[in-house]
């Protein structure tokens, strides 16, 4: 392997084909620990401040050192940047000669054989979902990938995608007729062939849990194994390493071999009314569960919903008793009795669960129920995933220390134990914060529970909002304390002739309402969870973030209540081990959302009061960049008006 310090010097490789390149100390030491894990098959959790090319640092020693590369991102978004931008660009700057492939789990690409039947079909909610079926028809005619992320033709939400994509439920595998030409199998064969894959979380603890014939394959010949974004890490397994069920997941399967029926068993009039029966079970178990919007342990939930799960599973069963009597008729018949089988195990298990170590809740939404078996802790279960065949696991984000000790996220995937133990290593920002940030606790607010908490918190944060020319992130721990937010600003707005743009998620897609946040370069943006992380705003467009409240999770959660019980019961303390960590990490995603580059200058305001009033939240701010602090509101308008200044007094040049 090549020098690494040439690679990253001023005159290197990567400042001969990157514009703008800066060196940075702290990105070639990340890369020399990495190229040492790599070289020895080690175990390294590395955190990187924002600004220190954490992606450049493992992309050249992973590159310079051959072998198979697994890289696993926490969103589609990064990955399709690694795949389109990160790597080309490193793997010319080094002259490597690797190849490298896209992998997505296999809803993301158009499927032949539901394209076929949904064309044949015609039933749509709408001529508009119509129309999108005859364009997906038209780009799956001349695509290479089938991604439907190719595709822009077709919204990303449309109801047709479900129609034209296959899941695992309900894909044919090797006995679908289109199978040769399938495009997830093509984009799995070029993951085979290729040196480096670009995965997501998501498909690779699905894949890698279900063995669904993707990463799974792949892992045994893998040299190295990359999670970036690995802060999402201990949330996403658990989803993984249980088992849940939704009434939707009826639903499509009666959809699904009603159509089959139609196709191969048309004088088999029993299917479709059993497909009828069960579609009214599924609705009626919707229906079944209290409220919306909340989550439930399984004692929770009334004796009726249990009842009516029971007729739900007698429902499956009977239709998987009329799928068995049709399945030699085709295929797709064949392959729903298995799917009936494999769910009415799944909802067999979840209602008879007796198992240890796992926790039985419901989720309900406005319009949907998951019914979910949920393993307590999943430390001794990832370990299982990383023995076997010797290779290098590198695990990487701005976010997963507390005040620099990596116990919370090493406890949480079992990265502590035993003689393959995880080393650890903390890069801190290349940013000035001292001069570029200012962190702002408010005095005098009232307790974060009470009922007037959120027009407090909309009090305090409105002059700023005024001073920074709008320009800001209001984050919010809660949907409800965002809608209420975004009530209260919007009356102030209007009050005082505030003439700004006022946004709020859900208003469009993440990707549209980040656009319409930089291209206004005024706007305030009212928040919740899906703008904590993974959002980057460089630039005059943003110089305020507002956090309400320090982010716990809800402790009547069921998995998170579960935890802490045996926590206590095993004689630890849950609030310091476990539910502060993550904590932390939520409030340092939320900030790192202010200073993106070495130009950028803004306020990070917490509102919430136990930031400085009890005694565990010196742990939060001590875990975050070392900014100006200060609890004087003249102070931080001070700083938020000097910036305003200046940038009025650029554009006036």
């Amino acid at each position: 392997m090549p020098d690494l310090s040439s690679v990253f010097a001023a005159d290197g490789a990567l400042a001969r084909a990157i514009p703008g390149y800066r060196v940075r100390p702290q990105q070639l030491e990340m890369a020399e620990r990495i190229a040492e894990a790599i070289r020895r098959h080690g175990v390294l959790v590395a955190e990187a401040g924002t600004g220190t090319g954490k992606t450049f640092a493992y992309l050249v020693p992973a590159l310079l050192a051959g072998g198979k590369v697994i890289i696993s991102t926490g969103t589609k978004t990064l990955q399709d940047q690694l795949f389109q931008r990160d790597l080309p660009v490193v793997r010319a700057a080094l002259k490597a000669p690797a190849t490298i492939a896209l992998l997505k789990g296999r809803s993301n690409y158009v499927c032949h054989y539901h394209l076929a039947r949904a064309r044949e079909s015609g039933r749509f909610l709408s001529r508009e979902e119509a129309g999108h079926i005859l364009a997906i028809d038209r780009f799956a005619r001349v695509t290479k990938s089938g991604d439907r992320a190719e595709c822009s033709e077709v919204p990303e939400d449309s109801g047709a995608w479900a129609a034209a994509t296959s899941t695992r439920e309900n894909c044919l595998g090797q006995e679908c007729p289109h199978y040769k030409d399938c495009f997830v199998m093509a984009a799995r064969r070029e993951a085979q062939a290729a040196d480096v894959v670009v995965v997501n979380h998501h498909l690779f603890f699905a894949d890698v849990m279900l063995r669904d014939t993707g990463v799974a394959e792949l892992l045994p010949a893998c040299n190295t194994v990359i999670f970036d974004e690995a802060h999402q890490l201990p949330e996403t397994p658990s989803l993984f390493f249980g088992e849940s069920l939704s009434p939707a997941q009826l639903h499509d399967l009666a959809r699904d071999a009603r159509r089959e029926g139609i196709a191969a068993a048309p004088d088999f009039r029993e299917l479709q009314d059993g497909g009828r029966d069960l579609e009214k079970a599924a609705r009626d178990l919707r229906l079944a569960a209290p409220g919306e919007n909340q989550r439930l342990a399984a004692a929770q939930l009334p004796p009726a919903f249990l009842e009516v799960a029971e007729r739900a599973a007698a429902a499956l069963a009977e239709f998987g008793r009329l799928l068995e009597s049709q399945a030699q008729r085709s295929e797709g018949l064949e392959h729903c009795w298995r799917r009936a089988q494999e769910l009415a195990a799944t909802l067999g298990r979840w209602r008879d669960a007796a198992e240890p170590g796992l926790v039985r809740w419901a989720e309900v939404f406005s319009q949907s129920l998951a019914l979910n078996a949920t393993p307590l802790f999943i430390a001794d279960i990832f370990r299982k995933q990383m023995e076997g065949h010797p290779r290098a696991w590198i695990f990487t984000s701005a976010t997963l220390a507390v005040e620099r000790d990596f116990s919370h996220f090493c406890g949480e995937l079992g990265l502590d134990q035993g003689e393959n133990a995880a080393e650890t290593g903390c890069w801190g920002s290349p940013f000035d914060y001292p001069n570029q940030a200012l962190l702002y606790a408010p005095q005098g607010m009232p307790d974060p529970n009470g009922r007037d908490y959120n027009a407090a918190v909309v009090e305090a944060a409105w002059p700023l909002i005024r001073a920074s020319r709008g320009r800001a992130f209001v984050l919010c721990t809660s949907l409800r304390a965002m809608r209420r937010i975004h009530e209260l600003l919007a009356e102030r707005f209007a009050a005082e002739g505030f003439e700004h743009p006022l946004l709020l998620q859900g208003e469009g897609s993440r990707s549209a309402l980040l656009a319409r946040f930089r291209r206004l370069g005024n706007a305030v943006l009212v928040a919740s969870q899906s703008f904590w992380e993974g959002v980057d705003v460089r630039g005059d467009a943003l110089s305020l973030v507002v956090i309400d409240k320090l982010p716990f999770a809800p402790p009547d959660d069921p998995v998170l209540a579960a935890r802490i019980e045996h926590l206590k019961q095993s004689g630890r303390n849950a609030f310091m081990e476990y539910q502060l960590p993550r904590a932390v990490i939520s409030v340092k995603q939320g900030a790192g959302r202010l200073i993106r580059d070495e130009a950028d200058r803004g306020v990070l305001m917490i509102c919430d009061p136990r930031l400085v009033s009890k005694a565990y939240g010196k742990r939060v701010w001590r875990s975050l960049p070392a900014m100006r602090r200060t609890r004087e509101a003249d102070e931080a308008l001070a700083f938020l008006e000097a910036m305003a200044d200046a940038d009025e007094a650029i554009d006036a040049h």
